[in-house]
């Protein structure tokens, strides 16, 4: 049996007297697109926010490719080859938007894996483009939209050449065209598609939305989270016939 690619086990996470994520364990493998959905306060974003070691979990243990990475520090993780986007993004506002993404492209793991014939400028743009912002890499950061700054998230994130990608909300403030747009990207970039075109195989991806619809069409399985556990674990199709998971998006008073 292959290793899991990703293994939480029993993590479990309190703020004062909140439990926000409650022994929750799930695996994935390396060729996984998993989606993570669930209410407005389910422990998402907080299960992202451990994985990524912004936040430490007060027990339990997170493994990636076979070693433990609970302990390290953000950076380290991102050397490792785990990147995220978050749902508010922080740009470097006064910074052509260029310059953001040249940022993720020093990093060491990009560094020690691109092609340095190449220039960072160059790789810089790649992911711009792949993005869909290229035409304005020369703009500041803070010119943005709220679906502009979406794009120069995942372009940030997929510059540090990852092997998992964690995509908070990706469709969120985009329209439904350009609803449509990200998705094919996310698509392409998994199946290896790459910005830089120089690998064939894509990152695993864990991706938290809420616009469901559109991330069970690129999803291959989904974990549903309510009040920081889980309650299912299955296909799409298996998740939206799942009782437990209706009551938790509905209620049971207006089922």
């Amino acid at each position: 049996m292959a290793q899991p690619f990703l293994e939480i086990e029993a993590i479990r996470k309190d703020f004062g007297g909140l439990r926000a994520i409650n022994d929750v364990s799930f695996s994935m493998g390396r060729e996984e697109i998993l989606g993570l959905i669930g209410p407005n306060g389910a422990g998402k974003t907080t299960l992202l926010r451990l994985i990524t070691a912004i936040l430490k979990p007060d027990s339990g243990t997170i493994r990636f490719k076979g070693k433990e990475i609970v302990g390290l520090k953000t950076w380290d993780i991102v050397n490792r080859g785990i990147a995220c986007t978050f749902q508010n993004m922080r740009p470097f506002r006064r910074l052509p938007i260029i310059a953001n993404v040249m940022v993720s492209c020093l990093s060491p793991r990009a560094m020690k894996r691109g092609e340095w014939v190449r220039k960072i400028e160059a790789k810089a743009m790649d992911a711009l483009e792949f993005a869909g912002i290229s035409d304005m890499a020369l703009e500041k950061a803070a010119t943005l939209s709220q679906g502009d700054l979406k794009r120069l998230e995942v372009a940030r994130a997929i510059a540090t050449e990852p092997e998992l990608l964690l995509l908070d909300e990706p469709f969120g403030g985009l329209s439904p065209a350009e609803t449509e747009l990200m998705a094919k990207s996310i698509q392409r970039l998994h199946k290896g598609g790459r910005f830089g075109r120089l690998h064939s195989e894509g990152p695993a991806m864990v991706i938290v939305e809420h616009k469901l619809q559109q991330l069970m069409k690129i999803v291959e399985r989904i974990i549903v989270l309510n009040f920081g556990t889980v309650i299912a674990d299955g296909k799409p199709e298996e998740i939206v016939a799942n009782q437990k998971v209706v009551e938790a998006y509905l209620g049971q008073r207006e089922m």
